[in-house]
This record gives structure tokens, sequence and C-alpha cells, in this order.
């Protein structure tokens, strides 16, 4: 049964279970340094001022940028959500650590990294979104997580005792309330490793009740390939992730909500005070949709409006709550001896190839927004271009903690990146990618391939079969597969060399098999 409770309950709930400790032991500044790592869902570079949005408003993101590092070519190794989180506890790849997509039990039993900072005296915690399908066990000392995909009103948490809380309000406000509440209540003389789980900015997009209509002023300019036809690229037009087909003018764009029917409970979940507030202004703009009765491309162009403004509205509660956090930590005296990460599971499409969603090795789907606040060592306002892996979490942060990296691990740390602000250190000349998941949902076809600074090479092998290449020096937007140009076959060959090299390294069983099979 669920359990209805307010947040100032939670916090003295915590508080208990660790009263003891505190009691006995003031506020110590650990040699070793603390860690918070806010970890996003969905959250598009593209939409981030750092990263250069004209139109987000990301001052607090942005701030970690202006006092840290931008990392501009942060990639993801499957890019869907649950995976990406596995790959970040376990830094290896998906057919490794057995997660290959979202709907499946993620063994939590294997080496996670976490337990690692646990046995070097690290306090550990994740708070907010999970999902992968178990719960999080022994792996942290506390957790206090979304069941699933959670919602974003009046949500629903487990705690470690297994019992389901649900706490009014909004989600990402409630995150950070639990989270700080951590912060009080944890065991000052040890450092602490904190993931601060997001659901935004997650499908369906609902903002919080005071970010309605934030952007409804602006009129977004459509991205410049909003119309791509797919021209030499079969797995590209065979998807079904189009703003024209496949966004939903009621579940997703909330035209002509019936608010006391809803199938998963995203909107019969309100309290009558956020209803009115929450029905008053999409009854206002489905009054508007339903006169101007569209069709075609006005009617997907109007669609693109509704979920550029839901999106980036969605997004203005997680930067305000990024603030609170900032702000936290300075009144607390914690800002100098802890780093601050700020992350997203993956890239996202806000239009590009007429799109939303992720799932494809294509840039706004590979490449993923990483921050980092890391005072004594990172510079403000570096900027760091080369390749770095989401599998190269967990040994960056085990080196900083000073834990030995277990040898299995397939990342690689960034640590020395980080220390030398950028400059002069390479890591890796070509990324290796590989995406699972179909034909449900989006029918995007699995594929792997290889990135590198100039070229990507891709193998499609379920759904669509067929190879691509792309020159993203002439072409960033990856509009032109150039695999049968002819001026481009040594270029295959040395990529499919690079390719072949990494499957073995990664010990990737399935790509070896398809790579084997030529067309």
């Amino acid at each position: 049964m669920v359990k209805k409770i307010s947040i100032c309950l939670l916090a003295f709930g915590i508080a208990l279970a660790s009263c003891n400790q505190n009691t006995k032991k003031s506020e110590g500044k650990p040699q070793k340094p603390n860690i918070i790592f806010i970890f996003s869902d969905d959250h598009a570079y593209q939409a981030i001022g750092a990263y250069g949005s004209k139109y987000a408003r990301t001052p607090n993101i942005d701030r970690i940028a202006k006092e840290g590092a931008i990392f501009n070519n942060f990639l993801v190794t499957n890019s869907i959500c649950g995976p990406s989180r596995a790959n970040l506890l376990t830094g290896k790849y998906s057919h490794e650590n057995g997660y290959l997509g979202n709907e499946g039990k993620f063994n939590v039993e294997q080496q996670l990294f976490s337990r690692l900072l646990k046995q070097a005296d690290y306090q550990t915690a994740w708070i907010g979104k999970w999902h992968l399908g178990t719960l999080p066990g022994d792996a942290f000392d506390y957790w206090n997580i979304l069941p699933g995909q959670g919602h974003y009103y009046n949500p629903d948490f487990i705690n470690q005792a297994n019992d389901t809380t649900r706490i009014e309000g909004y989600v990402t406000n409630i995150i950070t309330d639990l989270a700080t509440n951590w912060l009080d209540s944890r065991d000052t003389d040890k450092p602490f490793f904190l993931v601060v789980g997001e659901k935004a900015t997650h499908r369906e997009w609902l903002p919080d009740l005071e970010d309605l209509g934030a952007y409804d002023d602006v009129n977004f300019p459509l991205p410049e390939t909003f119309y791509d036809a797919y021209a030499g690229r079969k797995a590209a037009a065979d998807q079904d992730m189009t703003i024209e087909k496949t966004m939903r003018l009621k579940q997703d764009l909330k035209v002509n909500l019936d608010y006391g029917v809803s199938k998963n409970g995203v909107y019969n979940r309100f309290t009558d005070a956020q209803k009115e507030r929450f029905s008053t202004y999409y009854n206002k703009i489905s009054e508007e949709f339903d006169s101007k009765k569209l069709s075609g491309k006005a009617l997907t162009e109007w669609k693109y409006q509704r979920y550029i403004r839901d999106y980036l509205s969605t997004a203005n509660a997680l930067d305000r709550n990024i603030g609170k956090l900032l702000a936290y930590l300075d009144e607390k005296g914690l800002a100098e001896n802890t780093i601050v990460i700020y992350g997203s599971d993956q890239g996202f499409y806000l239009g590009e190839h007429g799109w939303f969603d992720k799932r494809f090795i294509y840039q706004e789907s590979l490449k993923t927004p990483f921050l980092i606040r890391y005072p004594g060592v990172v510079n403000p306002g570096t900027k760091i271009d080369q390749h770095v892996l989401n599998i190269d979490w967990a040994p960056t942060l085990l080196e900083i903690a000073g834990v030995t990296v277990p040898k299995d691990i397939q990342g690689q740390s960034f640590l020395p990146v980080l220390q030398a602000n950028g400059r002069d250190v390479r890591t890796r000349e070509a990324s290796y990618y590989h995406y699972y998941e179909f034909p449900e949902p989006h029918h995007v076809s699995p594929h792997f391939g290889v990135t590198t600074e100039r070229y990507k090479l891709v193998r499609f092998y379920k759904g669509q079969n067929a190879w691509e290449l792309y020159d993203l020096q002439k072409d960033p937007q990856e509009l032109h597969n150039v695999y049968e140009d002819e001026a481009y076959q040594t270029t295959i060959e040395e990529l499919k060399d690079k390719l072949k090299k990494l499957i073995d390294e990664y010990r990737d069983k399935e790509a070896a098999t398809v790579f084997s099979q030529q067309i």
C-alpha cells in the first residue's frame, strides 16, 4: 500500500537513522574530496546555455562550466536510459554488464564502483531516478528512488525498507529536498559520494507549475535538418521517432486531455489545486489549437513549438534546483572540497532530423552534456575537446578517491585530462558504440560503430542491414552517407580495422559475429 507522507517527516526519518553518529561528531573537512553527481535524463547538450543555446535558461548549469570545465565530446556507449546508468555504475559496456535495454533487471550484485568507494570509507547515496529494474541493495549506504520512470507530480519513492511513499509536490524539488536532508544527516567525518538522479527532462515533459508558459513568447527556429529526407540512410528513414508522425498530441503535448482518466496515472494523481493550474494553462492551449485546424507542415511545426516549449520549461526546474544544491554547498562551507558534476544519461533530439528521443550513434544522441567543478584541480572556464566515454566515469571517480581501479573495468580514467585542464593529454583515437533495443520502442535498427575526430563508421544489422560512413569535418550534420564513395575506400578499410580491434578489445561477441558477415 502506498503511504502519503510529508517531506518533513522524511527528513526526520533520515536524521533519526544517523543521529547517534552526528551527536558525537562535528563537521570536519575530509582530506578526500566529496563528490556530488547530478544525473539528469534526456537533457540535450543543445538545450544548455554553456553549449551555445540562445534560448535555454540554464544559469546554474552554466555556472558549473564557468567555475570548472565543460566537455565538448563526452560520448555515450549505448544511448538509452537504463543501460547508460548501468555503464556508469560498472565502467563496462552493456554486453559486459548484462543490461542491454530498458526493460530488463540489472544485476546489482556485480562489481559496482559505489561499493568500492564505500570500502574506501566514502559515505554513499543515490536519491531520485534509478531506473534499472531492481533495487540498489547494498550498493549504496542510503537510497530513496523513484519506481521505474517515476512521476513528475506527487511521485512515489521506494526506500531501503522497501516501503513506497507518495510525496506531494513536484519531483525535481522533492529530489533536492531529499538530497539536502541526507547531506544534513550524514556522518560528517567521512567524505561523501551522492548521486542526485533527476527525472527531468524525460518524456512527457511536464513543467513545474511556476514554469508553465515560460517560453510561450519564443518562436523557435526550426533546426536546419528538420525536414531531412534521409537520402542514402535506410535506418534513419525506417525509425519511428518523428515529431510529425510519432509525437502524440494528447499524451505528449497535452492537447484536449481528460484529467479524470489516465492509463498510467500521470494526471489523475494531481491534487485539486495542481489540476486547476495545470488544466487552466493547457486547456487554453487546446482551444487555440482546435481553432487553427492545422494539417501538413503547419501541424508538424506547431507540434515542434509546443514540444520545445514544454521541454525547456521542464528543464527550468532542473536548473533552478541545481542552483539550490550549489547554494547549499556554499552555505555549509563544503564548496571548496566538493566536486560537482552535471551530466545527462545521453543526448537527445530537439527536432534535428525531424526527431525526438535518442538511440542513434548520430551526434545529437551520442554526445551528452558533461560539466565538472573541481576546486583546486580544474581551472575555471576550462574547455575539454578529447573524446571521453560514460564508461570512464567509474575509473575516474575511483582514482580521485584513491582507490585502485579493477583490471576488468573497461573505461579509462580521465583524471589526467582534468589535471592538465584539457591540454596535451590524449584519451582515445577511436570511440566504440553499440545499441541493441529493437523493434520497440521507436524501431531504431541495432547498430555498432566507431567515431574518431573526423569520421564515423556504422554497421546496422537488424531491421536494416547496411554500412554508413560520415565525414564529420565536411558533413557535421551527418546528412551524407559516403560509404559507397570511391574516394573514401582507404579510409573505410582503416576504420574497419580500428572497429575490429575495439570489438575484440571489449569482447563484444555479437558485434564480432555481425562484423564477420561482410555486406
